[in-house]
């Protein structure tokens, strides 16, 4: 079947989605920003987002160096500065391997300013099959990765500074039961987030939660792209009407991580398009 694309171009209010609106480009000059699984899709939408506004970002990658190469350039192409970092996370020490890393690359000097953990795994069975191996990997990176790669970053951060996590509409609504276990472990995360809002909120550091819908990644096209039926049936699920994109999710994280967001934090906020209306 033929692929449909969104009838919106991705210009729902009048620009095109992670374009900056007028007066907004370089709000994120001199910081920098760490962007977990920040290689393709939304992780790879909030990296170029962050870099045109301004921020030095390094784009982690798990194990698709190509993938995180290509995203440094197009930050650089539209004049940012990027830098690939690569560490598989779900096994013991990641987060503090990740850390070691990090500070060889951009100088422990310079610290940090902002934590998007964005990298996630979704579950391949359902309930009913799922085994206990691939249960432990899913909340090994969705859960256990951001809980310690926060406490760490925290030691970095400057005060001010944001943590932002990718949740999901699935930790509010059974959408989509065979994914209960990824549901279970973006809910423990959104947990996390309120908490962690409480406990560096005297830093004036943020800590906020962004969950996306459906969106128009390569890991949904084997069920979305090419097939009429299923991307209408997603498109009809949000109030706003059509898929989303990265760049719309990558909105929302470049508003948290700007200053205009600073009196938010511990919050949950639904990128769905609506989906959960």
């Amino acid at each position: 079947m033929s692929v449909r694309t969104d009838l919106s171009a991705g210009k729902r209010d009048g620009r095109t989605a992670g374009e900056p609106a007028e007066g907004l480009a370089g709000r994120l000059s001199g910081r920098t920003a760490l962007v977990t699984g920040g290689s393709r899709g939304i992780g790879r939408g909030i990296a170029e987002r962050l870099g045109r506004e301004g921020a030095r970002v390094v784009v982690h990658y798990g194990t698709n160096e190509t993938a995180a190469k290509e995203t440094v350039a197009a930050v650089e192409a539209a004049g940012g500065t990027a830098f690939a970092l690569g560490q598989e996370l779900g096994v013991p020490g990641d987060a503090a391997a990740l850390w070691r890393a990090f500070d060889e690359l951009v100088g422990e000097e310079r610290g940090l300013d902002i934590l998007v953990n964005n990298a996630g795994i979704a579950a391949s069975r359902p309930f009913a099959s799922i085994g206990e191996e691939e249960y432990d990997r899913i909340f090994a990176v969705n859960t256990k990765a951001p809980f310690f790669l926060a406490q760490l970053g925290a030691q970095r951060l400057r005060d001010g500074g944001r943590i932002i996590n990718v949740s999901t509409g699935l930790s509010r609504a059974a959408a989509m039961p065979d994914l209960i276990a990824y549901a279970m472990s973006k809910s423990a995360l959104d947990t996390f987030t309120r908490y962690l809002s409480k406990v560096l909120g005297p830093r004036r550091i943020t800590v906020n939660a962004v969950a996306p819908g459906i969106v128009d990644t390569d890991i949904n096209a084997h069920w979305l792209r090419n097939d009429e039926q299923a991307w209408a049936g997603a498109a009809a699920m949000a109030a706003l009407g059509g898929v989303g994109t990265p760049a719309e999710i990558a909105d929302v994280v470049a508003f948290l991580a700007s200053d205009d967001a600073r009196w938010i934090t511990g919050h949950w906020i639904d990128a769905t398009g609506g989906s959960l209306a």
